[in-house]
């Protein structure tokens, strides 16, 4: 054991001087490294974050929040419209229906939406999104008030011309007035604001985000949009601890019954849930993990051959040395060693270069993505080099290891 120690501790000076020496060389031979352990990380870097941002993104629906809508979220190849544009509109009344028959459900809300400018004081917010909910919105969908109330069931029904806006569209229309009270325009129709939701600093476009939406009763929005044609989504919230598919089932049974079909006829009405996209995005999420695996291994690999060309190099050059070792003593084992840890130093510190490069390029990144450089992916990478130093370098290494002492003396 001590032997070996010292032969490694010795070969591991040899391999740090040669390096110190040829240190062009070594540059040279460390880029091939360096880019594929920066397409390494960035890859896995890149990956990372379109997922957690789906995954953010999609938590924002709900897992245990079901959609009564016409159409289908996702679509295949045979999709078939014109059988979908056929089925009858979804009606705010299923959503009582449901709340009335169905007993695994902790609520159901209409909802619906369009987008109209919001004016107040001359202060004008175009392309605002508006909302029209039912009362019990909060139970289905996570709804935090900074200051003020969300409507009631008595304002919903008597269809009261208030709203809750968003805490973007507060901060622009009342930027040192308390807009609670104030009367907005929302689409040329006078709406009194009644709550300011907190700020949840999302996109405008992600689902959990309401920073820029304005929150109306659906009895309000029908009087002043109309819904005839609009497309109305019921909006239902699993009972605790009851699995989504059995609330799935109840809810499919309930609406059947409530529009008559026969026990033969199919679905009129689509039911979609979280899983739904997460099953259409597998595949793309697959697609991109093979692209992006076998570019790197590409780059892997162009530069895995640069080592052992190099270290062939470095070989040859040093057979003289090889000789005199050999004819002292050294066995073919040290031998292999030496040149061993001298390809895996090289990786090595290209991988350790392709890291550092590697942090810049992911705050680039972060400025797109939620990704971060996590430290699972750093050993992956240095365990990575080391692989391809040991693969790469084993034949240069037994090159050396196995030349004959007496004519390896004689090289000039």
């Amino acid at each position: 054991m001590r032997r070996f120690l010292f032969e490694t501790w010795e070969g591991l000076l040899i391999a740090l001087r040669a390096i110190r020496t040829q240190k062009l060389r070594s540059i040279l031979t460390t880029l091939g490294i360096i880019i594929g352990i920066l397409a390494v990380t960035l890859m896995a870097t890149v990956v990372n974050g379109i997922e957690n941002d789906f995954e953010n993104e999609i938590s924002e629906i709900g897992v245990d929040v079901l959609y009564v809508e016409k159409w289908p979220w996702v679509s295949g190849p045979g999709f078939k419209w014109w059988e979908y544009i056929n089925r009858p509109r979804i009606t705010a009344d299923l959503a009582d229906v449901i709340n009335q028959k169905a007993r695994m459900v902790t609520a159901a809300v209409p909802t619906t939406r369009t987008s109209r400018t919001v004016v107040f004081a001359g202060q004008t917010l175009s392309s605002i999104p508006i909302q029209g909910v039912g009362a019990s919105y909060p139970e289905v969908q996570p709804v935090d008030i900074e200051y003020g109330y969300f409507f009631t069931e008595f304002d919903a029904r008597s269809a009261r011309q208030v709203a809750v806006i968003g805490n973007e569209v507060a901060k622009n229309l009342f930027p040192v007035q308390d807009p609670l009270g104030k009367v907005i325009s929302v689409g040329g129709h006078r709406v009194q604001v009644i709550g300011v939701m907190e700020r949840k600093g999302s996109s405008a476009d992600s689902p959990g985000s309401f920073d820029n939406d304005v929150i109306m009763p659906f009895s309000a929005f029908q009087k002043l949009f109309g819904t005839r044609w609009r497309d109305v989504s019921i909006q239902v919230k699993a009972a605790p601890d009851v699995a989504v598919a059995d609330v799935k089932d109840e809810i499919t049974g309930v609406l059947r019954v409530a529009r008559k079909l026969d026990a033969r006829a199919e679905n009129d009405f689509e039911i979609n849930e979280q899983e739904t996209l997460r099953a259409q995005v597998e595949p793309i999420k697959t697609t991109i993990y093979a692209i992006g695996i076998g570019l790197t291994a590409l780059a892997l690999l162009v530069g895995g051959i640069g080592v052992m060309n190099i270290m062939f190099v470095s070989v040859k050059e040093r057979t003289r040395e090889i000789g005199i070792r050999k004819a002292v003593g050294a066995r073919r084992s040290t031998i292999l060693m030496q040149f061993l840890i001298e390809a895996i130093i090289v990786c090595l510190v290209g991988g350790l270069i392709g890291i550092l490069l590697s942090l810049g390029f992911v705050a680039l990144i972060q400025m797109v993505l939620p990704a971060t450089l996590d430290f699972d992916i750093v050993l992956i990478a240095f365990g990575i080099c080391m692989a391809i130093g040991t693969l790469f370098g084993i034949a240069p290494a037994w090159t050396g290891a196995n030349a004959e002492p007496i004519e390896a003396l004689r090289y000039e």
